[in-house]
């Protein structure tokens, strides 16, 4: 059984209806593709606020708190990873805290029957100035950082949860590699400015020194607020070396995972990975 990894990168809208369409239409094309027949294994990453993006930052709390009764936002996600039978890395979404005045950004892991498998509350928040139209962003103001560590556990492999700001962080990867990932997947909405200049050299250290599978799935172009986003995602290979990108537009990537190539890599040219505890 062959393991397929995937990203798909949008453009987000602030209309959930609208983009859980877009996101199935996608994942209509991955299913269909005859390369990705039913003796493969799905992983599906999709990017950073994939259900609302492009909108005031208030408005994500107020999305969080209309969809916490029901669930509605982990409802529909685990639908489509059911449906279409993946296991679905569901970028980010708003969680409401208890206290209910503030949210989490989530990614939500749902394997193939639509079960929720794992949850990682975004640990490092957007608190920086940057050299575009939005020049300053605050992510603090609204969203709970979280304080978890999350490695999603799946019968053929390992996947490590994060989100985004978090790929500046590589303590964080390691981690999570001492932890056992095979895969990390990096959701994002990373600027335009940010992901110019760091983007892909970062995902390449991450992958590099942790000699793991990077599956980067991001926000791309204008948005109705006015922020532009890098797009430019990627699924990097253990040693680093690009093996599927989109620059630009929507659409969906995909590369096998090899186990192979992880024992190999590792074996080969052995790294002590230290933590933190």
């Amino acid at each position: 059984m062959m393991i397929k990894l995937s990203a798909i990168q949008l453009n987000s809208k602030a209309n959930v209806e609208h983009n859980l369409q877009v996101i199935e239409q996608e994942l209509i094309k991955l299913t269909s593709q005859s390369t990705l027949a039913t003796n493969h294994k799905h992983i599906v990453v999709l990017p950073e606020c994939c259900l609302f993006f492009g909108a005031k930052d208030n408005a994500q709390l107020s999305l969080a708190q209309e969809s916490h009764a029901n669930n509605d936002l982990q409802v529909a996600l685990g639908a489509l990873a059911k449906k279409y039978e993946v296991t679905l890395i569901a970028g980010s979404i708003p969680l409401l805290t208890a206290e209910g005045n503030k949210f989490t950004n989530s990614s939500c892991a749902f394997n193939s029957n639509g079960t929720l498998i794992g949850r990682y509350d975004k640990i490092h928040l957007f608190d920086v100035n940057v050299a575009d139209s939005e020049k300053t962003y605050c992510e603090s103001r609204f969203t709970q950082a979280g304080n978890k560590l999350c490695i999603v556990k799946t019968p053929s492999v390992n996947i490590g949860l994060t989100i985004c700001f978090d790929l500046r962080f590589p303590i964080l990867y390691q981690k999570l590699t001492v932890m056992g990932a095979d895969i990390i997947t990096v959701p994002s909405a990373f600027t335009r400015v940010t992901g110019k200049a760091h983007w892909q050299t970062l995902l390449q250290a991450r992958a590099i020194e942790n000699q793991v599978y990077i599956i980067a799935a991001g926000q791309e172009g204008v948005h109705e607020n006015g922020r532009e986003t890098w797009g430019h995602s990627m699924i990097i290979s253990p040693w680093g070396e690009i093996l599927a990108s989109i620059e630009e537009g929507e659409g969906i990537i995909s590369s096998d995972f090899i186990p192979q190539e992880i024992k190999r890599i590792r074996s080969s040219m052995p790294l002590m990975h230290t933590a933190e505890t």
